[in-house]
């Protein structure tokens, strides 16, 4: 019996030191062609800039975007229960359309930016299965609006709803997950779904079993409980992470990257730091390092983090970020 138990630990430990040479060495060729996009929160652009729209209409032309991921928050477009109002999201898809540009929606409860979850707020008084049902009539509402646009090209259901550590939202319900995925699929057959996770937390199984499409998230430096923290992660790890999906989930899953990191992330909301405070994550110089650890990730198609912060920074006397973004849009 010791014997048996000696082998098996001696196979987990060979099993687990090629899994970590697998995933951690080596290096990874860049793709050929990289399609690079942003993601545009219309809530937290208003932070930075009240006319929000002049913004967006910069993050097109100047900027030259042409691949953009947006948000119908359900907060926002069900601000009175029942009654639907989808002006300012129906103004971000035309405009993208007017240009030809190719959009990402992402719709549920969870979605990108603090506080993770955006419930409206006569909501929260009311149990989680009503509160379930009425996610479903927004996301149906929401999916029936907008399928005849066809410029709108992936349908993103929640935003890292894997993750659990992070952010302030009910517990993950997956049977639910499931519902809103299939509501998707049964209202629009067309279209792929895409469920993101952490790029450095997950093991993209969840995704891999509900999406057509996993979208990952990269990150280099972060503040939390240890302080500022630079994970220690070859780009390679991402590249043979997808490898492993597609072994097991099939060769059609697609891997993208959702959130590139081009953002400070600190002791403090961005537009409260100081030019040294916000330096420490994202000064100048690691913004062009992640962008170039980025491409030796091997994703084909990239949507970077911090949009609205590049463009804050450039109406406050600081172009470089925009500059050097717009460069990858040419």
């Amino acid at each position: 019996m010791k014997k048996l138990l000696k082998t098996i630990l001696w196979v987990l430990l060979i099993f687990v030191v090629a899994l970590f040479i697998y995933l951690f060495v080596g290096k990874v060729k860049p793709a050929e062609k990289i399609g690079w996009g942003v993601t545009f929160s219309k809530g937290y652009a208003a932070d930075f800039e009240p006319d929000w729209k002049k913004m967006f209409l910069l993050i097109l032309d100047d900027l030259g975007v042409k691949k953009i991921r947006l948000v119908a928050y359900w907060n926002e477009i069900e601000k009175t229960q029942g009654k639907y109002d989808f002006s300012e999201l129906d103004w971000q898809i035309n405009e993208v359309s007017k240009r030809g540009g190719e959009i990402v929606l992402a719709i549920g409860r969870r979605l990108p930016r603090w506080p993770e979850c955006f419930s409206p707020e006569w909501s929260k008084s009311l149990p989680e299965d009503k509160n379930q049902e009425l996610i479903l009539s927004y996301i149906k509402e929401t999916i029936n609006r907008y399928k005849e646009n066809k410029n709108i090209k992936v349908w993103q259901v929640e935003n890292e709803p894997f993750l659990r550590t992070f952010g302030i939202c009910p517990k993950l319900d997956k049977k639910f997950l499931d519902k809103e995925v299939a509501l998707v699929r049964y209202l629009d057959p067309v279209r792929p779904v895409m469920i993101t996770e952490s790029g450095e937390f997950s093991t993209w199984i969840g995704g891999a079993k509900r999406a057509d499409i996993i979208g990952s998230s990269v990150y280099r430096t972060v503040y939390g409980k240890l302080g500022y923290v630079t994970y220690p992660i070859p780009p390679v790890f991402y590249y043979r992470k997808s490898n492993l999906i597609k072994l097991f989930f099939g060769q059609n899953k697609r891997i993208i990257s959702t959130e590139i990191q081009l953002e400070p992330w600190g002791t403090k909301p961005v537009k409260q730091m100081t030019k040294e405070e916000s330096d420490v994550s994202l000064s100048i110089e690691k913004f062009n390092k992640n962008v170039d650890y980025a491409r030796k990730t091997g994703f084909d198609e990239m949507y970077l983090w911090g949009v609205e912060w590049w463009y804050w920074r450039k109406m406050n006397g600081d172009d470089s970020y925009w500059n050097q973004a717009k460069e990858l849009f040419k």
